[in-house]
């Protein structure tokens, strides 16, 4: 039997241990929380209630604003809390809820966005046949196996984490909890678990990212077809705003997940980028380039005003 004390709490180290700095911290994190709440459920409200924005591509940029709301509510409240508490704790079953939820909605937006690359495949190469091919039995049942994968995916991960034992170590040099943060605390052998976390990484989101590559190989085949630039120009402008989406979420998200575990501050801003900020910009991404977005806000604005 092994001889060490069980640890019930970790100690999360945050972002500054400078209370002016804690405070500025909680301002700016508070009005980007706020702003992604805003901006997210008024895409949805949007999507909702104008007739013109009941299509695929718009059913799926509804589920990408919701998860995005779900992401953020899991790791920025416990944030923003932490900025204002003395004592930063969290609980041992509160950090692996944590890194369960974080580890789902990552793992379901990485699948979404597959999803909806292969939405602007079909649309761009079979405009005649779009509302055919993504009829609404195709879509719920990609998003529904989008939810499927990434929650059966994180509960794999976080039933092997749950074999990890915690020492005297408590200290967490992160604003969260995420499996690479855990592994320095743990005393027993994180093998298995940081295997499935490898595994996952490499097949669940590198999977998901070559799936999207490889529909936007076709999808630039198709526009370099398009005789008129008009049509090419018009063609591309309804693929900027996913491909945005992906080079934020990809270009912190993953990395995050594949480098190794320092509790440096490059660590910290890769997951701002992918757990704060993104879910902030996904809704302006989506919005500012869509001329039937923004048609549909001003309706609404005039209605209400």
């Amino acid at each position: 039997m092994r001889n060490h004390s069980v640890v019930s709490e970790f100690i999360l180290l945050g972002l500054s241990d400078d209370p002016q700095i804690q405070a500025l911290l909680f301002v700016l994190f508070f009005v980007v929380y706020i702003l992604t709440l805003m901006g997210n459920l008024l895409l949805l409200l949007v999507i909702r209630v104008d007739s013109q924005l009941h299509n695929p591509m718009y059913f799926f940029l509804g589920q990408l604003s919701f998860l995005d709301l779900c992401h953020s509510s899991v790791t920025v409240p416990k944030l923003l809390e932490n900025l204002l508490s003395e004592k930063k704790t969290i609980s041992v079953e509160g950090c692996m809820a944590q890194v369960f939820f974080v580890f789902a909605t990552g793992g379901t937006e990485s699948c979404l966005l597959a999803v909806m690359a292969y939405d602007r495949y079909v649309a761009i190469s079979s405009p005649l046949l779009y509302g055919q091919m993504m009829n609404r039995k195709l879509c719920m049942g990609l998003v529904w196996g989008s939810w499927g994968l990434a929650f059966t995916d994180a509960l794999i991960n976080i039933l092997v984490a749950l074999n990890l034992d915690f020492c005297e170590a408590q200290n967490i040099h992160h604003f969260s909890c995420e499996l690479p943060s855990l592994y320095p605390l743990s005393c027993s052998d994180v093998s298995a678990s940081f295997t499935a976390l490898l595994c996952s990484s490499l097949l669940h989101f590198f999977g998901n990212f070559l799936l999207i590559f490889f529909s936007y190989v076709c999808i630039f085949s198709t526009i370099l077809s398009i005789s008129s630039t008009k049509g090419r120009s018009k063609a591309f402008s309804t693929c900027s705003s996913h491909l945005t989406a992906v080079s934020f979420f990809y270009g912190s998200g993953l990395l995050r997940y594949l480098m190794p575990n320092s509790g440096s501050t490059r660590e910290l801003i890769f997951s701002l980028q992918y757990s704060v900020i993104t879910p902030m910009l996904n809704p302006l991404i989506y919005s500012l380039k869509n001329k039937e977005v923004k048609a549909a806000v001003r309706k609404i604005l005039r209605k209400c005003f």
